[in-house]
């Protein structure tokens, strides 16, 4: 898949909420986790991959072991953050 800087990221109002709910280590490890998201979306480091089911036109990228991000793409780099946390997230 070919290397796409993501350029502009749009946040809804609950991946925002949610944010501030995790753990203070977890938003670090998010933080970190975003500036390789924008600089590869496809980094292996993420484990990206689209969603099924009722989430279908969905994506989502590994925090760690318990926390993902869900997203969308809107273009090819640009993207809309819906919602950060556990797999709650695909509820």
């Amino acid at each position: 898949m070919q290397k796409v800087k993501i350029k502009r990221i749009h946040f809804t109002p609950r991946f925002f909420k949610s944010f501030e709910k995790l753990p203070h280590s977890v938003q670090e490890m998010a933080k970190k986790k975003d500036k390789l998201f924008r600089e590869n979306p496809f980094d292996a480091r993420l484990r990206t991959h689209k969603l099924k089911g009722e989430l279908k036109g969905a994506w989502s990228y590994y925090i760690n072991r318990t926390y993902r991000v869900l997203f969308r793409f809107i273009k090819a780099d640009e993207v809309l953050y819906y919602n950060i946390g556990t797999h709650d997230v695909y509820k």
